[in-house]
């Protein structure tokens, strides 16, 4: 009889009278933990069948056997080997720190075998499966959450692919490659076990050909977690001989063994999904007030736990708006700020701004972005209370030319009374911005670590006129200025529209350049007086949200691409949404150039509607009628990740002007990852897990360094955490991510959480501030809301008491 079956008996109704009584588990007297600092490991590879063992498994003792014999003295552990499953009965089951199962092919355990590893692993001891352990007792439902998946129609044979390693920290893990390519028998799974357990490496698909059964981007191949009392760890890789040869293969299967045996710990609880809570924070607002959020477009975290955000301008939706240019009122709005308070856990309006920008939505002339659009506080905030607001005052607007000022300013506000002094206000940078057409204000601020503080703009030009293809329309205009060519903006190196700008601010209101600009504002090409020296990044589109990396001073951002819905081989790639990694100055390409230097097709005055040539990316030249800066502009470079209605690095065959062929059925899409459709990239943080904080529900360690990205939308829309390769970025050669993890199941999507993300920061507890738009446009609704995503997991695991030796005290510390 199957031992599944049997098992499932035991587990089910009580038995009718006179059933004969199933099995007993056998009485081990297990220690608790198991195994001792004399470190043993049980190996078994035990089959339904006979004959001789196979290449592979010998492959696998000899070297796991070898691997026990290697390595600091105090890491060393001696192994036994066994084919005999009656060992799973005998108390001395007990004297191993850890089992590794090697084979599988059936129902390897009887019942009472099966109940005997069952107790193993209720006092705390360690299991490894590797690859074909996964086909064992196949009928156990406690077996398959040991294991944590069954495997699906795989391919036969052995095939080369990429195994992405996002878990850098991890003992199996922590000394490979971020992009490990090997050979292996790459198994599918019924069903993907990614949240259930915390999966340490992922296979690339799009590396091999996994068959029928594939599992998509998210396909896992090593991972572990905390199981009924014990430790389980499992690798799908091991299906070779040679695999055994390979010293990462090695080295993976040595630093799982060093968590199984409790000679070393590890969190094996990241990315479960049960490990992580979102709560709303603040409540719908009172009708007809916003006293507790605007319409959202913005947040910061103050070191006291204060979470700081705006509302962009627009009212609730009963709220009456101004689009008549005659009427002195129009788009007339507020732009609140609030805080949150995690004392009292209550909002306090500190202010609100009145700005222009509350036109509702509708048609291009119609509706507008601006607003209050940006925030960030002073670094020495608590003690100066400086709080910096980008945004669009509606006392400057001019009704006759439909122009308006844009400005970064510096308010204070009241430590005490959560207020802010409106009357306080130095002006630190204003510019000009066109208010006769939408669209893309853009918006966001963020600080370095050198007192930098980085300023985000859109390109301030018409999503329409151009077919949704590059905004590069010299025609339409009001009085002169044109409102549909972002060569004017983004791609004019004398307009601070379009870029994001890098200045320094002073304490008396004023800012200094720092060196390592793209311009000085003082180059004397073509003439001079064609360059602003505020520019750190040109040839952006929308960039809502950007974020620098304190710890490496490294900058990202987001932005939102133009509207069409497929590529064309007359004019140039679909929209595309775009985030980079910026290391240091330079052009990213809007209106000329997307993704990794596809170009759009010129156009220009007396005929905007005819295609002239492809822009050079690499060699290009502002010819534009709205154009008052340099002709000859830095060359575009590539962007990290882009992604369109079809799909995630959309790429195409090149002819040999370098010009992709924009054919749909010629598309690689080289980051399957994400998706777009309805999309706006929303950029979000990088974070920093701080060891020495004893905030409870803190993020844990394992997403230290990853970089946070995401869209508005919550469909197949990027909410991901990616690693990226070292010390790269589209400063040199515009590397893709080496490993991406999603975040839908941790950061709840759908109408009942948090469906149309609009900004996400870490707080000082290192809990995820994540603000919801709401379900409207151009206002705020009952779902606009603030929300925190705590981790509620334990600590790493086995308990530091419970080592097998204890770790080596560090060079000058005593034991």
């Amino acid at each position: 009889m199957l031992a599944g079956v049997l098992l499932a008996g035991l587990l089910g109704p009580p038995a009718l009278a006179g059933a004969p009584p199933g099995p007993r588990a056998p009485d081990l007297h297990l220690p608790s933990p198991p195994g001792g600092e004399d470190v043993k490991v049980l190996l078994f590879y035990g089959t339904t069948g006979t004959g001789e063992e196979s290449p592979t498994v010998d492959a696998a003792i000899a070297a796991i056997e070898k691997i026990g014999r290697q390595g600091p003295e105090r890491e060393r552990f001696s192994v036994t080997a066994t084919d005999n499953p009656a060992v799973f009965t005998k108390p001395r089951l007990g004297n191993f720190n850890a089992v590794a199962f090697l084979t599988g092919d059936g129902d390897v355990l009887t019942p009472e075998q099966e109940m005997g590893l069952e107790s193993y692993m209720e006092a705390g001891g360690g299991f490894l499966g590797i690859h074909d352990a996964a086909r064992a007792e196949p009928y156990s439902e406690w077996f398959t959450g040991l294991i944590g998946a069954r495997p699906a129609a795989s391919p036969d044979s052995a095939q080369r692919a990429t195994v992405e390693v996002g878990d850098q920290r991890n003992p199996a893990t922590k000394d490979l490659p971020a992009e490990w390519k090997r050979p292996d028998k790459w198994l599918n799974w019924k069903q993907n076990p990614s949240g259930e357990v915390h999966t340490v490496a992922r296979v690339r698909e799009s590396s091999y050909r996994p068959g029928d059964g594939g599992n998509g981007w998210d396909h896992p191949v090593s991972w572990c977690r905390d199981y009924d009392g014990g430790r389980s760890f499992y690798t799908a890789m091991g299906g070779t001989k040679a695999s055994y040869a390979e010293t990462d293969f090695r080295a993976h299967l040595r630093g799982a063994l060093m968590w199984t045996t409790r000679l070393a710990r590890a969190d094996c609880q990241a990315t479960i999904t049960s490990n992580y809570r979102a709560e709303r924070l603040t409540q719908p607002n009172q009708p007809g007030q916003a006293d507790q959020i605007g319409e959202p477009h913005g947040a910061v975290t103050a070191e006291d736990g204060r979470v700081f955000y705006i509302g962009r301008g627009g009212g609730d939706g009963d709220a009456p708006v101004v689009t008549d240019w005659d009427d002195p009122d129009i788009g007339k709005g507020q732009g609140q700020i609030h805080v949150w308070d995690p004392e009292t856990k209550q909002v306090t309006l500190a202010g609100a701004l009145t700005v222009f920008g509350n036109k509702g939505g509708g048609e291009e002339l119609i509706k507008n972005e601006e607003g209050l659009l940006g925030i960030e506080l002073d670094p020495d905030f608590a003690r100066n209370g400086w709080v910096y607001l980008h945004y669009t005052p509606h006392s400057e607007i001019n009704r006759e030319t439909h122009m308006a000022e844009r400005r970064v300013s510096r308010f204070t506000l009241d430590q005490k009374t959560n207020k802010l002094d409106l009357d306080s206000e130095k002006v630190v940078l204003s510019w000009p911005v066109q208010i006769h057409s939408c669209c893309h204000a853009g918006g966001g601020l963020a600080w370095d670590s050198k007192g930098n503080l980085y300023i985000a703009t859109g390109d301030n030009n018409s999503s329409g006129f151009s077919d949704g293809y590059s905004g590069n329309n010299p025609e339409p205009n009001f009085k002169g200025v044109s409102f549909a060519d972002a060569r004017r903006t983004s791609g004019n190196t004398n307009n601070l529209n379009g870029k994001i700008l890098r200045i320094h601010p002073e304490d008396d209101g004023t800012y200094t350049l720092p060196e390592g600009n793209l311009f000085t504002g003082k180059e004397t090409d073509e003439g001079g007086g064609k360059t602003r020296g505020e520019i750190y990044v040109m040839g952006v589109r929308n960039p809502s949200r950007i974020a620098v990396d304190q710890k490496t001073d490294i900058l990202y951002a987001g932005w939102v691409g133009p509207d069409a819905p497929e590529p064309s081989s007359t004019w140039g790639p679909a929209k595309y949404d775009t985030f980079a990694k910026i290391t240091k100055a330079g052009n990213q390409g809007w209106p000329y150039c997307m993704g990794n230097k596809q170009p759009y097709r010129d156009r220009n005055l007396p005929d905007p509607g005819k295609p002239l040539g492809w822009y050079d990316c690499d060699n290009l030249k502002n010819e534009s009628p709205n154009n008052d800066g340099l002709v000859n502009i830095p060359p575009a470079r590539n962007n990290n990740i882009w992604y369109s209605p079809q799909g995630g690095g959309p790429d195409f065959p090149r002819n040999a002007d370098g010009v992709p062929s924009y054919k749909l059925d010629e598309q690689t899409l080289r980051e399957p990852w994400l998706k777009g459709g309805g999309q706006a990239a929303m950029n979000g943080p990088v974070y920093r897990y701080d060891a020495d904080s004893d905030a409870k529900d803190k993020w844990p360690a394992y997403w230290d360094g990853k970089w946070f990205v995401g869209d508005f939308y919550d469909g197949d829309q990027p909410r991901h955490a990616l690693v990226m390769p070292e010390g790269d970025g589209p400063g040199e050669t515009g590397a893709l991510p080496a490993h991406a993890e999603s975040l839908d199941s941790i950061i709840p999507v759908g109408e009942g959480g948090i469906r149309n993300l609009m900004d996400w920061k870490f707080g000082p507890d290192g809990a995820l501030y994540v603000l919801d738009y709401g379900r409207g446009f151009f206002t705020h609704d009952d779902k606009s809301a603030l929300w925190r995503v705590t981790y509620q997991g334990g600590a790493p695991t086995p308990a530091r008491g419970d080592l097998a030796e204890p770790p080596a005290p560090e060079k000058g510390a005593s034991r």
